[in-house]
């Protein structure tokens, strides 16, 4: 589960006192004012509102508006897009025959985003605030399914996304824009498994979450973010497993909850979002509309201000909420980095790709390579600019690492080890000093039941290690020695932990060995064959790294070395000091790169980092994590490259 951006509880929230502001709007903008009137939860008069133009629109929106803009509202029909007051005049018109709105303001423009009625394809329109001029479309391909209803989102980095919502729960979520507005050309992100009688969307950008009402049946909550699991839970259902009569006839979002449109009931719900999930507040009567549907709302200057239509007679009705949910207080930002390199994806389909590792050229770094596991069958080797060169297939590895300066034979060869789950057993490759490419070197057993992961470490002497662990939580310490010419392992030290473990990363330099306990810490112990296996615990699972721990791997500055940890639940990356006390430098997510059309990254297994100059973008190292959930397009997993220089000033590193 995408933690960061994902079904995410709120704090308690209070709905305090309703008052409705109401105005008798006729098409005379002097009887707009709103005259406030006290109601209580049991029962909320509406005025009608009467707008001059557009009257017959069945699609229309509310929106905040910025530095004193007189427009608020916006209509779609098949004479176009209208723009109107809050006295119902129209003050400027996109001509066309479309269906669906939603907009967002900003910078004087606005975004809008509608579906031209006849060819069933989203429009995307960048406009002039105040005229409606077009200043830059972008037009969707056509849809397989008929479109029910569109919905736009923010996520943390300012991309501008699209989710379609159709029918037979068929729908699609689009990145269309950046912090600079609408994109030249539209990127598809996922595929949405929605209800079959999906009809009503809103989203709520704070909480990253897509509300979508099925007919007949309630109201569900999605996670928004691109990086989000498609997994969905009740926010309210239909009697007798709800407080809703039959059917939603329309959802909105404020800040701190959801309101949503019973029509059989004639009631307005309101929710709030607990630890527990979601709490239905008292329903609030409706008093003078018959089949009220099309919510919308806008929330400025602390005021709710709600815009419907009653089905019955085609009127319309607008009141304003003085005093809604209270807002979720702002968390502590978390910095959101952008990979600039992605590798090809790996060849196997499903969780495949889990934990990579960096072998440096000794002459060319640019020549350098990313190794990456394939853990249902095998081993992928990756250029700088993430493409695909060699891929082994050799069975089912988990991790991987690297060491140079390997005696075989006659021969000093840089060597990769992996812990392979088909034989439970080290398997080895031999690493081309000019090519990089890698030979199969063969494997040593292992004792262990479930082989799983790996990571390799040098001795003073020059002496290298592998070291495996088994899910049971025992480590493996293996002393290599090719110098016959055959690669042999001899067991020197074991250890274990108290639960599952899969991350460790070795220290060279200073001889110390961190490993990774997934559910609890991150411990640090003497590496050398003959020392003590006690451990001292580095980081626990608590704020800010939520389990599993996963990857672990160091960053050589070489007057203050970091760790850095794949804190898998909430999608994050904790970086701290490789020295006692082990202080926390802080963590960062990896979002979605809408210049270079790279998915953001979640779920991270495995990752690897080098402090190497490679050159270029990579003049202070990189890292490179697996990125669980491959978007845009979806596809098989794959691996990410964030230069380094990118998190120490990020993190403010040295």
């Amino acid at each position: 589960m995408y933690q960061g951006f994902h079904l995410k509880p709120l704090a308690a929230l209070a709905l305090s006192s309703l008052l409705v502001g109401c105005s008798a709007a006729t098409g005379d903008s002097s009887d707009a004012a709103p005259t406030h009137i006290a109601v209580d939860q049991a029962g909320m008069a509406l005025e009608h509102w009467a707008p001059g133009n557009a009257a017959r629109a069945e699609s229309w929106h509310l929106f905040a508006t910025e530095g004193g803009l007189p427009a608020n509202r916006l209509a779609a029909d098949a004479d176009g897009i209208s723009l109107l007051d809050a006295s119902g005049e129209r003050l400027a018109q996109h001509p066309g025959n479309f269906t669906t709105l939603d907009v967002r303001h900003q910078n004087n423009q606005l975004l809008i985003a509608t579906t031209e009625a006849a060819s069933q394809q989203p429009n995307l329109l960048q406009t002039d605030a105040g005229s409606l001029v077009v200043q830059r479309q972008l037009v969707l391909p056509s849809s397989d399914y008929r479109i029910e209803n569109l919905c736009l989102y923010q996520d943390e980095s300012q991309n501008l996304h699209l989710f379609i919502v159709g029918e037979e729960g068929m729908g699609d979520q689009w990145l269309v824009g950046s912090v600079n507005g609408l994109l030249g050309s539209a990127a598809h992100v996922r595929s949405l498994r929605l209800p079959p009688k999906s009809e009503h969307c809103a989203v709520d950008d704070q909480q990253h979450l897509l509300y979508v009402s099925e007919e007949s049946v309630g109201i569900w909550a999605y996670g928004a973010h691109p990086e989000a699991e498609l997994s969905r839970q009740p926010v309210d259902m239909v009697a007798p497993f709800g407080g809703l009569q039959d059917m939603v006839a329309g959802l909105a979002v404020i800040p701190g909850g959801l309101l949503a449109l019973d029509p059989d009931a004639r009631q307005l719900h309101s929710y709030q979002l607990s630890d527990d999930g979601w709490n239905s507040l008292a329903p609030i009567a409706l008093q003078g509309v018959i089949e009220p549907e099309r919510l919308t709302a806008r929330v400025q200057d602390g005021q709710a201000q709600l815009l419907m239509v009653d089905g019955d007679d085609g009127r319309f009705y607008q009141s304003v909420i003085d005093s809604p949910l209270a807002a979720r207080p702002a968390e502590t930002p978390v910095p959101v980095l952008l990979p600039s390199v992605q590798t090809d994806p790996i060849p196997s389909v499903g969780d495949a790709a889990d934990d990579p590792a960096i072998w440096l050229h000794p002459s060319n770094p640019g020549a350098s390579r990313v190794l990456g596991t394939d853990k249902r069958n095998g081993l992928a080797v990756y250029d700088l600019d993430g493409k695909q060169l060699q891929y082994l297939s050799v069975g089912r590895l988990n991790n991987v690492d690297v060491r140079g300066g390997f005696q075989l034979g006659e021969q000093r060869v840089d060597l990769a080890v992996a812990s392979n789950r088909d034989h439970n057993s080290l398997h080895l490759f031999a690493i081309d000093p000019e090519q990089g490419e890698l030979r199969d070197l063969g494997q040593i057993a292992t004792p262990l039941q479930e082989i799983y992961g790996l990571c390799m470490g040098q001795g003073p002497n020059g002496t290298l290690y592998a070291i495996p662990n088994d899910k049971d939580g025992r480590f493996l310490q293996y002393r290599l020695d090719g110098r016959s010419g055959e690669i042999s392992g001899e067991l020197v030290r074991e250890f274990a932990v108290a639960s599952q473990p899969e991350g460790c990363v070795m220290d060279d330099q200073r001889q110390r060995l961190f490993v990774g306990e997934e559910g609890a810490a991150v411990w640090a112990l003497d590496a050398g064959e003959d020392a003590s296996t006690e451990m001292t615990r580095v980081i626990g699972v608590d704020a800010p790294i939520k389990a599993d721990i996963e990857g672990l791997a160091l960053y050589q500055h070489p007057e203050h070395p970091y760790l850095v940890i794949s804190s898998q639940g909430n999608d994050s990356y904790v970086v701290l000091d490789a020295e006692p006390p082990f202080a926390l430098r802080g963590s960062f997510r990896l979002g979605l790169n809408s210049q270079l059309g790279i998915d953001g990254v979640s779920e991270t297994d495995g990752l690897e980092v080098t402090s190497a100059n490679l050159g270029g973008q990579w003049s202070q190292g990189m890292l490179v994590v697996q990125d669980g959930r491959k978007r845009m397009p979806e596809t098989n997993q794959n691996y990410k490259y964030v230069p380094w220089q990118d998190i120490a000033a990020a993190l403010q590193l040295d």
